[in-house]
């Protein structure tokens, strides 16, 4: 990415500047105000060039007042073209005759949606007519309805290339922070982010403006920029009495609400010019449902800048009238807490008990904002204490530990009680600390009475069903999901989270249909709503496991989503993980690495770091498999964990890193990549049938790497596992892997009875990439018997797969064992020192620096056998090294043969 101090926008500069080296190009840049467009015309005048000649930068702004102007921008921008004629074409061609030089010239164009249409067609004319010409013109504008709308039409037409500047993430906010010195917590860089839309203009002001002591807050109420407010006061000045009450209305209400609410709020019996105005001046949105007229202020900055344009006192009065007329309960509750400036002890126990009633039924997202409300209302310090506590376990059961986190230190001041450890434990878990969450909810587990408070008992053994689930230990994790039960009944909330992961504690410990029974059973008790997710996510979990495949993509499709009433993105954060690997064996590989993404950034929002090597691991596969290194690598760091993480997450690690070893064909490096997962711990739950496909990787590798006994020795327990479980597409792996044994050790016959059962295995399963991984090591197999003939057919059948799949890696490597077959080689003539095909895919591979080890290991030959294949190569070419048969085998163009 190109050098700049412009933070988040390096891939944008790259693709300008890229746009440089071809013909001549017509560029638009479109963003809102503030977004920084203007700067990244200054970046690219500054940036461009190099060594050599410099491009030729001419720079100029459009002006509302110069709209109308005919031909005015080309005059200022090219002084040199006569100012004659009205064809725009003319124009063009006399700009390009004007401009024709040796190097290149760039214009850049700002707030282009001011400029007079006609210079914008001179400009376009001459890019158009003129392709050969090194011209680029870069014009940036606002969106509609800002600027003249022919303008716009002019610049639709006439774009080369349109490209809309981003927001920025929170990950740049925060770097824009840091370089005017201020360090924001990762809650506070997003809280930023969605108070200023990502724009670097209006973040730059507030972190000028606003003193240093609030980023220390948790999600402080933000002002608006002193620009935004100073607009915001013209532009309230402009409304009537009408519109001004209908605008605050809005506001103090927040969130988008019906217009009879705002009507009743503001006052207003007609609304319809107030509406009218204030959507005119842009105060307000309006939008349509099916059921009434939407009102919204949807620019957090607004929001607050007409917040501020009211006293305190026109503030409560607002919200007096709001809590009137809200019909939700909770929304009416908040509105009182806003309208009191003191503590209202009846207030903040209605907000507990309603905060409770939510948390019940898996809602908590809005548990947390309502237990928040009730610890700011609360008098008694250890009520508010418990309050704010219960709302941070709230906060991470909606899966937001970014914002949970800012509450840690605080928390920790607090007296030590059951429920707080607990929900220290709960962070721990989740951010993926193993040790601190074991000694948090152990603490917890000594300092509750489980005879008088059983809820909080029953809360502590669900964060251990959690912490266990996290540690692959499904002996416990039933354990504790029994004791929760026992304590608080089947139907309670709690109880009903701890079973919805209860299944895969079975599942775990080799009960499969008692684990499928327990979900069937669960429905019941939570088919819809925020706990109906999680009671999706873990069946589909589970049904994937068991190879109901289709099954599982439904209810993961469904737990996906974060817009059930409440619904946790810790939740759907294991959707996405386990969907992606839904997607990645039935070849969906482009679904599954859009799911990644959008996992990984709501991964990166949310801080939920315990998932994440999940859903790299099968981004890192897929790229491995097709040939793409970097991107594998990539995926690879972000998804790596340490010994001292969850077990949960150095599986897919381990899995993720012997995908790329495996693809490169280092299956040495494969054993080293799995061997924790041959230690004692992984033993149980992560060598279970189903969750992670890991036993025939290890062994295919023993087996290249010619430790046939080890493989003979480590397959037999796994295959025996199996046969007691019946599980399908595991039976299919391992017997893949054992054929591969077989034929290694000469029996062919044993070799072709079990790749056939590994095949029929598959039969009625959507595997596709399983079939392809099958067929590559049966073909290859036959062929390593002198089966040519028969292996032909299969390593084409594994060749359509994986192109299907987009394998590129395991496409050429079938091309190489087809060609090392021969089978479709003309022999007929052939010199008698003519490479045969075997020799040829062996000095092919010789001659990109592979070692013999490396080669065997490609073709699934011993390595006396690439030796005895070398040697006679080098006969044949009148070699004596690899060097020279590298250069022999080099063409006249460099590439090689």
């Amino acid at each position: 990415m190109s050098p700049s101090p412009l933070i988040g926008r390096g891939e944008l500069l790259d693709v300008l500047i890229h746009a440089l080296d071809g013909s001549a190009t017509f560029v638009v840049l479109t963003g809102p105000a503030g977004i920084g467009a203007s700067s990244i015309l200054r970046e690219v005048e500054r940036t461009v060039g190099g060594e050599g000649v410099r491009p030729v930068v001419r720079r100029a702004g459009a002006v509302p007042w110069e709209t109308h102007l005919p031909f005015g921008l080309v005059t200022q921008l090219v002084p040199e073209v006569s100012n004659e004629g009205t064809d725009p074409v003319e124009w063009g061609h006399r700009i390009a005759d004007a401009l024709s030089t040796d190097g290149t010239t760039i214009l850049l164009i700002d707030d282009a949606h001011d400029c007079d249409a006609d210079s914008l067609r001179a400009f376009a004319s001459a890019v158009r007519h003129h392709r050969a010409a090194k011209l680029m013109v870069i014009c940036t504008r606002k969106p509609l309805p800002d600027g003249s709308i022919d303008s716009h039409r002019v610049l639709d037409r006439a774009a080369d290339m349109s490209l809309a500047v981003p927001a920025l993430a929170s990950s740049a906010i925060a770097e824009l922070a840091a370089l005017q010195g201020v360090v924001l917590s990762p809650s506070a860089a997003a809280h930023l982010t969605h108070h200023t839309g990502g724009r670097p203009r209006h973040a730059s002001a507030l972190l000028d403006e606003v003193p240093r002591e609030t980023w220390k807050g948790v999600r402080p109420d933000l002002p608006a920029p002193a620009f935004v407010e100073a607009y915001v006061r013209t532009t309230l000045a402009l409304c009537t009495n009408d519109a001004r009450a209908l605008v605050s209305a809005v506001t103090v209400l927040e969130d988008g609400r019906p217009l009879t609410t705002v009507c009743e709020v503001a006052g207003i019996d007609d609304p319809w010019p107030a509406v009218d105005l204030a959507e005119q001046l842009a105060l307000v949105t309006v939008r349509r449902s099916s059921a009434a007229t939407i009102l919204e202020v949807r620019d957090p900055m607004v929001r607050a800048a007409v917040l501020a344009t009211m006293s305190r006192v026109e503030r409560a009065q607002v919200h007096r009238a709001a809590a009137a007329a809200e019909t939700d309960p909770a929304d009416q509750l908040a509105h009182l807490v806003h309208a009191s400036p003191l503590p209202d002890p009846l207030v903040s126990d209605r907000l507990d008990v309603l905060a409770a009633s939510r948390a019940g039924i898996g809602e908590w997202a809005a548990a947390a904002r309502l237990y928040l409300l009730s610890s700011r209302s609360t008098e008694d310090p250890h009520a508010r204490e418990d309050r704010l506590v219960r709302a941070v376990d709230a906060l991470i059961g909606a899966g937001d530990m970014r914002t949970a986190s800012d509450y840690i230190a605080e928390i920790e001041s607090f007296r030590e009680t059951p429920t707080r450890n607990a929900v220290l434990g709960y962070l721990a878990i989740l951010r993926g600390r193993p040790n601190e969450a074991d000694a948090r909810l152990t603490r917890a587990w000594q300092l509750v009475r489980t005879r008088h408070d059983p809820e909080v008992a029953a809360v502590i053994c669900h964060r251990q069903v959690l912490h266990n689930l996290a540690r692959c230990d499904g002996a416990n994790l039933v354990m504790w999901a029994d004791r929760a039960v026992e304590l608080v009944g089947a139907d309670h909330a709690t109880a009903v989270e701890a079973q919805s992961i209860r299944g895969l504690g079975l599942a775990g410990t080799g009960r499969v249909a008692e684990a499928l029974t327990s979900y069937r059973d669960l429905w019941g008790h939570a088919s819809t709503g925020a706990v109906g997710q999680r009671v999706q996510m873990g069946a589909g979990w589970l049904h994937f496991a068991t190879d109901h495949i289709d099954l599982a993509r439904s209810e993961l499709e469904a737990a996906a989503p974060t817009d059930f009433l409440g619904g946790s993105t810790r939740i759907s954060l294991w959707a996405h993980g386990w969907l992606a690997r839904t997607y990645f064996v039935t070849g969906e590989w482009d679904a599954a690495l859009r799911l990644v993404g959008a996992g990984s950034d709501l991964a990166d929002r949310s801080g939920a770091a315990l998932i994440v090597p999940l859903l790299q691991w099968t981004a890192t596969q897929i790229h491995a498999l097709r040939g793409d290194w970097e991107a594998a690598a990539t995926s690879a760091h972000r998804g790596d964990s340490g010994a001292r993480d969850y077990e949960i997450m150095r599986v897919p690690t381990a899995l993720g890193r012997a995908a790329i070893a495996e693809a490169r064909a280092d299956y040495a490096g494969v054993l080293r990549a799995l061997a924790p997962l041959t230690e004692q711990w992984a033993q149980a739950d992560v060598s279970e049938p189903g969750f992670w496909a890991w036993p025939d990787v290890y062994a295919n590798a023993l087996i290249v790497e010619g430790r046939l006994h080890e493989a003979d020795e480590f397959l037999s327990p796994h295959e025996a596992r199996v046969r007691d479980r019946g599980h399908r597409s595991a039976r299919a792996r391992l017997a893949c892997a054992r054929g591969r044994l077989h034929g290694a050790m000469g029996d062919l016959d044993s070799a072709r009875a079990s790749f056939e059962d590994a095949l029929a295995s598959l039969a009625p399963l959507p595997l596709t990439y399983d079939r392809a991984r099958v067929n590559y090591a049966y073909g290859q197999t036959l062929r390593r018997a002198g089966k040519r003939r028969e292996a032909d057919a299969v390593v084409s059948a594994a060749r359509e797969g994986y192109l299907t799949l987009g394998a590129n890696t395991y496409v050429r490597r079938c091309d190489r064992e087809l060609k090392a077959g021969g089978v479709h080689a003309v022999l007929k003539d052939r010199a008698h020192d003519a490479l045969t095909p075997q020799e040829d895919a062996v000095s092919s591979l010789v001659a990109t620096g592979m070692t013999n080890r490396e080669v065997a290991a490609e073709l699934f030959l011993s390595v006396k056998t690439v030796q005895f294949h070398l040697t006679r190569v080098y006969a044949k070419m009148g070699v004596r090294s690899r060097a020279e048969l590298a250069a022999a085998r080099t063409t006249d163009d460099g590439s090689t043969t």
